[in-house]
């Protein structure tokens, strides 16, 4: 009797250690998938941060509103993944110290304002939840169970101890794209990691303006020696168009036109603003801009009261000197979290001869682009409206991976950033 209980322990200990969250409905990417969360920012809480922290210090904010008058169980949890953003081979318990999943208990009501909503408020990590490895994580929330999933984020979790990046950005040393596209070179000290086999250990990843859609994942080394390794490529492996310096526009104030706003108003008991007809200008001269690279800052200046900013919807204008044909254009930027959404969507106007579309925002102070998609494809592509040019202030964001010996996990021994 007592060897059957130890053995049936045995099993369930052994199902519990193989047993993974079902992540197959959902993607291992930023994405949303409930309507009604918009809003959502995740970082150290400085603008323009990307969400990495260190192992053992540091946190994440996570902050996202919820439109919709419903009651939701807000829950979380953490999922690591590999240095290219697939499901890793561990078990939660690996790599999370505490709960499993946990309950997103901290939540505020919008102050004064035509659209309602809840803003939710989450600290990673807590001490309910802690990651207990380094690597990339997939921060996954969902109402009550997985089934019902509500947003997921990307973070990163780095080593204490990192290895050395030294790196620059400069234009394309392929001469078509001379004038048009910028590279990305740094050199990797790994100083205290011990590398045996880089070609399958090591992995670097590139990211341009915190975009994951055409980030560079599994970057292997050029050339080097035992402790230094070089990422320096001349057949544009490493390359990205330059594109053109964002546009921008400030709903930060209802009370008056903020910088490009042409009109402001109640309509449909809805705030409406109108944003300065654009231009398309896949051939014109680099306009030189400081922008937020894509970004946008959630604010109000009208109200002192935290939770005041309101939503407005929106309307863009574009005027174009050839149809687009070949595919969609989009309104594209952290405005859109980044992916293509269909409401963002342009269409034709007849009567006036240009492209529109309107959505809701919240207010503050905002960048964006236009973005062709040819039809049947995903592939992104500003430079179908905006141009391209290796003058463009982008930033740049680089991720280096080791998977150690004797381990089963890739770890983040370094990050290097270059901002104009």
């Amino acid at each position: 009797m007592k060897r059957a209980l130890v053995l049936l322990c045995l099993l369930t200990l052994a199902v519990v250690l193989r047993a993974q969250p079902d992540v197959s409905h959902i993607l291992l990417d930023n994405r949303i998938y409930a309507e009604g969360i918009r809003s959502i920012t995740l970082s150290t809480g400085h603008l323009q941060d990307h969400p990495v922290i260190t192992l053992g210090s540091g946190e994440l904010f996570l902050d996202f509103d919820d439109l919709m008058e419903t009651s939701r169980y807000v829950k979380y949890t953490l999922i690591h993944c590999t240095h290219d953003w697939k499901l890793s081979d561990m078990n939660q318990i690996e790599y999370l110290d505490g709960y499993m999943e946990d309950e997103i208990s901290s939540y505020d009501y919008s102050f004064n304002t035509i659209e309602r909503y809840m803003q939710y408020h989450l600290t990673i990590p807590n001490e309910n939840m802690r990651p207990t490895k380094s690597g990339n994580y997939i921060l996954f929330v969902y109402d009550d169970t997985p089934e019902h999933p509500l947003l997921t984020r990307r973070l990163m979790v780095r080593e204490d101890v990192q290895a050395g990046i030294t790196g620059n950005v400069h234009a394309s040393s392929i001469v078509s794209d001379r004038f048009t596209h910028q590279e990305v070179d740094f050199v990797v000290n790994s100083g205290p990691y011990v590398v045996r086999n880089p070609i399958m250990t090591l992995h670097a990843a590139i990211q341009q303006n915190g975009r994951w859609d055409n980030a560079i994942l599994g970057l292997t080394y050029r050339s080097g020696f035992p402790g230094e390794y070089s990422f320096d490529f001349d057949d544009g492996r490493n390359t990205f168009p330059g594109g053109a310096e964002f546009r921008t526009f400030d709903i930060r104030t209802l009370r008056s036109n903020g910088d490009r706003i042409v009109g402001i108003n109640f309509d449909h008991r809805r705030n409406q603003a109108y944003v300065l007809q654009d231009d398309a200008r896949p051939f014109g001269a680099y306009e030189s801009r400081n922008t937020l690279n894509g970004g946008c800052y959630y604010n109000n200046i009208d109200m002192s009261n935290p939770f005041s900013e309101d939503y407005v919807y929106t309307h863009f204008t574009l005027k174009s000197p050839f149809p687009f044909n070949e595919g969609d254009v989009y309104v594209f930027g952290q405005l859109t979290d980044w992916n293509i959404l269909p409401e963002a969507k342009l269409h034709y106007n007849e009567q006036y001869q240009f492209w529109e579309t309107d959505f809701p925002i919240k207010q503050g102070l905002y960048n964006y682009q236009y973005v062709h998609v040819p039809y049947g494809s995903n592939i992104i592509d500003p430079a179908y409206i905006e141009g391209n040019h290796y003058e463009t202030h982008n930033d740049y964001t680089v991720y280096l991976y080791f998977r150690e010996e004797g381990t089963m996990y890739d770890k983040l021994i370094g990050v290097w950033y270059s901002r104009p």
